[in-house]
């Protein structure tokens, strides 16, 4: 994964390959994973332990990365899966090094 001079980031989370997914938005992507693995974050993503990030995009403007991450979350679960396999096609933890 490679970081650019952007500010918003669009994102995926899973606990395992083909497992639960969840899309989010964030403009800071390392603080809102160290979240999400830490388990501080209540809801969704704690119940299922969806801690495993597998994607993730960058936006330089939040308006974009906000309608992009509707546009993913009303997708078809195949697409998301297949977005997901074009760049991380075993789904390793893109964050596994940050910590």
């Amino acid at each position: 994964m490679r970081k650019y001079d952007y500010t918003y980031y669009v994102y995926i989370l899973t606990n395992k390959k083909n497992g639960v997914l969840y899309v989010g938005m964030t403009n800071n992507l390392e603080r809102r994973l160290y979240e999400h693995k830490k388990g501080n974050l209540t809801g969704f993503t704690q119940k299922y332990h969806l801690t495993k990030l597998v994607y993730a995009e960058f936006h330089k403007y939040v308006n974009d990365a906000i309608y992009r991450e509707k546009q993913i979350k009303n997708w078809q679960r195949a697409w998301k899966i297949q977005l997901i396999e074009e760049e991380n096609e075993d789904w390793i933890d893109l964050a596994a090094e940050w910590y």
